[in-house]
């Protein structure tokens, strides 16, 4: 019979989601980002002091503080709701009735089984039904959903439904080919392997406008 700390184990290990949302707690910005760095930069010494470095070096001074820093600030910055961007959205004036897609966005996220780096690249999508958002506020909706402990698949569905409710259509797409360190680097150790997901809502239902997009991104973009 598995017991509860290998059942955790084998979730991890397997890249398994729990839950559509992120599991944040309600108390989780009851404190403030210097008052969590401070926490996190002593757990921080902790951990380097258990594993018999030595703190006096001067490579390693700042090490916690760096780290705490950027835990609150950059890796899991998109945990905060304020840092939220604003998606703004206008009139399609111009009348364009066709996909928009933006490929290749460059995505940095975290796993959140072992805390490693997820690295890749997402393609996102829309069809216009009167609205049209700027295409930096795309990127800047994936990198905010990525900031965060995540899984993939989630990440994924996060940024086709904020998209929907920015442009309120389900005309969205989004597919995201990235590598996980924790597969890459240790356990298995297949630094080849990638993982793709895929999330499509409304006209991307459709096998044909499906296919047009997947096309779309298959393109050698190259100036």
């Amino acid at each position: 019979m598995i017991n509860n700390e290998d059942f955790l184990d084998e979730i991890g290990d397997n890249h398994i989601g729990s839950s559509a949302q992120n599991p944040i707690r309600e108390d989780a910005f009851a404190i403030t980002d210097d008052e969590k760095i401070e926490r996190i930069k002593k757990d921080v010494e902790n951990i380097l002091i258990t594993l018999g470095m030595d703190l006096t070096d001067d490579s390693l001074k700042g090490t916690p503080n760096r780290v705490a820093k950027m835990f609150v600030k950059e890796i899991f910055g998109g945990l905060n709701p304020v840092r939220k961007p604003k998606a703004s959205t206008f009139d399609n004036n111009y009348k364009y009735g066709e996909m928009l897609v933006e490929k290749n966005i460059t995505l940095y996220s975290t796993c959140e089984h072992h805390l490693l780096p997820i690295i890749g690249r997402a393609h996102v999508a829309y069809v216009s039904n009167g609205r049209v958002i700027g295409l930096s506020k795309m990127n800047r909706i994936v990198e905010y959903y990525s900031k965060r402990p995540q899984v993939q698949e989630r990440l994924t569905m996060q940024i086709v439904q904020e998209l929907q409710r920015a442009l309120g259509t389900e005309d969205v797409a989004c597919v995201i080919d990235a590598k996980h360190l924790c597969v890459n680097s240790r356990g298995i150790k297949d630094i080849e392997s990638s993982t793709v997901t895929s999330e499509f809502g409304g006209k991307f239902k459709d096998p044909q406008t499906r296919r047009e997009f997947l096309d779309y991104i298959k393109l050698e973009t190259q100036f």
